[in-house]
């Protein structure tokens, strides 16, 4: 039933004189207001009621991936510092000569044999001269001492003299022989110092440290640089006992710098004992030589070390979402709609990680932002980058 509202007589008069221009009765105006606005309240309901549910607007734009099959590593993790494969002392051979002149600086690559200091030789300049006079000299005598010898030997045989004047002259002649072979020494002496006031590099590598001081006077043995032999490095792992068991020479690893590099190496060999007080022992892994990396002597780096190698089956790790402890997926089904799928997961390797259970390889799921959708959300799907390549 509808109840129409009453005005004042007054307000009736002034308000149906327009009406009645038009032929209308006022409460046919009041009738065809209220009926028009209950049509639109019912076109408003029905248009709202009439949209299907199956239109609804996606809850987010994702792209599908499926299950790959790649070979994963069965690795161990390990810790320890990066050293010299072997480390050379560069020492002085001479003492009481002043360094005159620096060749090499830290960092420096050298070759065998070049030299890397010479110290001021001029005085054994003037000892040499000295040794080889004496040398001359100890050769001349023995030389006089030979011809004497000789023509004693004549007066003897001929009766002129004593056997005991012959053995004197014999003995003179030895000892002329020992006083040549000293002068000798003497001037090998010399030239062997003369060559040592170089200070040359034993090996090929790089100076890893370098203590020589021009003007400076040293003693025999002063250390002057300090030599990476053939400039190659070693990762020293220190693993327990356990551990050990499972590594062998041969086996490769791979180390990861401060800088994010990966830097990968070979493992040479295995201490062959366990130290006593943190139970662990050493594993020598070969690096790549300096210069050829961005691995640094001295850092302590993380490292993993590969066992072995087997397919699995694998999912990027931005289509895994972790709630409550457990692991999930979000598979695309029919309507575009996604499922969560509990999954269980194993190795993992760089952006990719290992599902053991709960997934086929065929199943279409979604590969990144999985985690701001729920069970039977609606996705749009776009076409993953990798599907665009040429």
């Amino acid at each position: 039933m509808m109840t129409l509202f009453s005005l004042p007589a007054r307000d009736c008069l002034t308000r149906s004189r327009p009406t009645q221009n038009l032929g209308l009765r006022p409460w046919h105006v009041l009738l065809g207001v209220v009926i028009g606005a209950l049509a639109l309240a019912h076109a408003s309901a029905s248009a709202q009621t009439s949209a299907p549910a199956g239109n609804a607007r996606p809850a987010l734009s994702v792209s599908v991936i499926q299950p790959q099959n790649k070979a994963l590593s069965e690795r161990l993790s390990a810790s320890g510092n990066i050293a010299p494969w072997q480390e050379a002392i560069i020492s002085s051979d001479v003492d009481g000569l002043r360094l005159l002149e620096v060749k090499a600086q830290i960092a420096d690559v050298v070759q065998a044999g070049q030299v890397l200091a010479r110290y001021a030789s001029d005085s054994l300049l003037i000892d040499l001269k000295q040794a080889e006079a004496g040398v001359m000299e100890a050769q001349a005598n023995l030389a006089n001492v030979r011809a004497n010898t000789a023509r004693t030997k004549e007066l003897l045989d001929q009766g002129f003299l004593s056997a005991q004047s012959a053995e004197r002259q014999g003995t003179n002649e030895q000892v002329a022989q020992a006083q040549l072979v000293r002068a000798q020494a003497a001037l090998a002496a010399l030239q062997l110092r003369l060559r040592q006031s170089e200070v040359r590099a034993p090996d090929q590598g790089v100076i890893s440290s370098s203590s020589a001081v021009i003007g400076a006077v040293h003693g025999r043995g002063v250390e002057l640089f300090r030599l990476i032999r053939q400039g190659r490095l070693e990762w020293r792992a220190e693993v327990t006992a356990a551990e050990l068991a499972r590594l062998r020479p041969g086996l490769s690893a791979q180390i990861r710098l401060a800088d994010g590099t990966a830097v990968r190496g070979v493992v040479r060999t295995l201490a062959p004992t366990v130290d006593r007080q943190s139970r662990t022992a050493l594993v020598y892994v070969d690096l790549p030589a300096m210069g050829q990396s961005a691995a640094r002597a001295g850092s302590f780096v993380q490292g993993e070390f590969t066992l072995s190698q087997s397919n699995a089956l694998t999912v990027p790790l931005s289509a895994l979402v972790r709630r409550e402890g457990f692991a999930y997926v979000y598979a695309v089904e029919a309507g575009d709609r996604v499922k969560r799928l509990k999954v269980q997961t194993g190795r993992l390797d760089a952006d990719a990680i290992e599902i053991t259970s709960g997934l086929g390889s065929d199943t279409r799921i979604v590969a990144t932002g999985a985690a701001f959708l729920n069970d039977g959300d609606r996705v749009q799907v776009i076409p993953s980058p990798a599907t665009n390549k040429p």
